[in-house]
């Protein structure tokens, strides 16, 4: 589509298109002007920009400075309280963390794990002695 298409070509491009979609499907003539008017409205919003803006970035469920607190965080797809995102996006959304920090614009280093529980988990970890070198055994 041109970059600002005009009232004709829009005009022209919607009469394709319903009369396509009517050839092929079952609409109630009472339902016709209404679809009409929400094709060229997608026609009009898509070379105007308004459409891609929009499919780009959605609302968040809540504001990014408030999804990261010390105890959980929150996903800004469906709001839910996490201690863990990685999983959650995987198996509700089918989407990999980069995928996540992409869809909403986050920084490459926004965390994945509530901060309390990553702070728990390290301690833990160097308690039981993980991240050290073994010593050789002699014998």
């Amino acid at each position: 589509m041109t970059e600002k298409s005009t009232a004709p070509d829009l005009l022209n491009l919607t009469a394709e298109i319903v009369a396509s979609h009517v050839s092929h499907n079952a609409v109630a003539m009472d339902d016709l002007p209404q679809l009409i008017r929400q094709v060229y409205a997608s026609l009009a919003g898509v070379s105007d920009g308004a459409g891609a803006k929009q499919a780009e970035r959605p609302d968040p469920a809540v504001p990014v400075k408030k999804s990261v607190m010390p105890d959980y965080i929150v996903c800004l797809e469906d709001g839910k309280k996490l201690k863990m995102l990685k999983r959650h996006l995987m198996t509700s959304y089918n989407m990999t963390p980069d995928q996540y920090r992409m869809r909403w614009g986050l920084p490459a280093d926004y965390p994945m794990v509530a901060p309390n529980y990553a702070s728990q988990r390290s301690a833990l970890a160097k308690k039981i002695g993980l991240g050290t070198k073994r010593r050789r055994r002699r014998g």
